[in-house]
């Protein structure tokens, strides 16, 4: 899919490594706004010898993005009227995309949204519809639908990238004022009891004491 799409389109796929598209749909009006959210998780375990907690990285959550899209068949809207049911047909066309159970894979679709230089993948979360205005009949004839999105990826590039930032890589340390060996191993490995393994490796006698600007070689360990 190019960049610079002018209307945010919508694609579906039943798997996100084949790309096989199961339908696409181009929204009536693009939002106002759309919003991410990155959420960052840390440990509250804390290293021996510290006086305060520091920050152990967990994990990155999957990201989200919220939209608001509206429908409207009140004609204002590049003259699109309404039908025997208003604004319920798009919405039902979204939804058979988006929210419409498959299953032979036992989940919604995956969904890729492009609009001006945004690409996302991922799948629906939630969706929130109001209705504003309806006919003498009672159809409706506008809609608001927010929508919240959870980004995927795919198992192969999941994998690739977990692997291309695995812990599990032999590191170099330079001592700084203040390290002590449980500080640096909580550090390195997430647990600060890995210091015993660390001082073998590196053949201290004297895991109490670190010479400043000495270096220090953190290898794999099976946990």
């Amino acid at each position: 899919m190019p960049h610079n799409v002018s209307k945010m389109k919508i694609v579906a796929w039943s798997d996100p490594e084949s790309r096989e598209e199961e339908g696409n749909m181009t929204v009536q009006v693009n939002p106002e706004t759309y919003s991410q959210k990155i959420e960052i998780k840390y440990s509250d375990k804390q290293a021996q010898g510290t006086s305060g907690k520091l920050p152990k990285f967990s994990k990155i959550e999957p990201q989200k993005m919220d939209f608001e899209l509206m429908f409207d068949r009140t004609g204002v809207i590049n003259g699109a009227t309404a039908g025997e049911l208003g604004v319920d047909e798009d919405i039902d066309k979204l939804q058979k995309l988006i929210v419409e159970y498959q299953g032979d894979k036992h989940r919604p679709r995956f969904v890729s949204i492009y609009w001006g230089t945004l690409q996302f993948d991922g799948a629906l979360e939630s969706m929130d519809i109001s209705y504003k205005l309806f006919s003498s009949q009672g159809a409706p004839l506008r809609a608001i639908v927010k929508t919240t999105f959870i980004g995927s990826v795919g198992d192969k590039k999941r994998v690739a990238k977990e692997n291309a930032q695995s812990p599990d890589l032999t590191k170099i340390r330079v001592v700084m004022e203040g390290d002590t060996l449980p500080l640096l191993c909580y550090k390195i490995y997430g647990d600060a009891k890995y210091y015993i393994e660390v001082a073998q490796v590196n053949n201290l006698n004297d895991f109490r004491y670190l010479r400043t600007g000495s270096t220090i070689k953190f290898p794999p360990l099976n946990k």
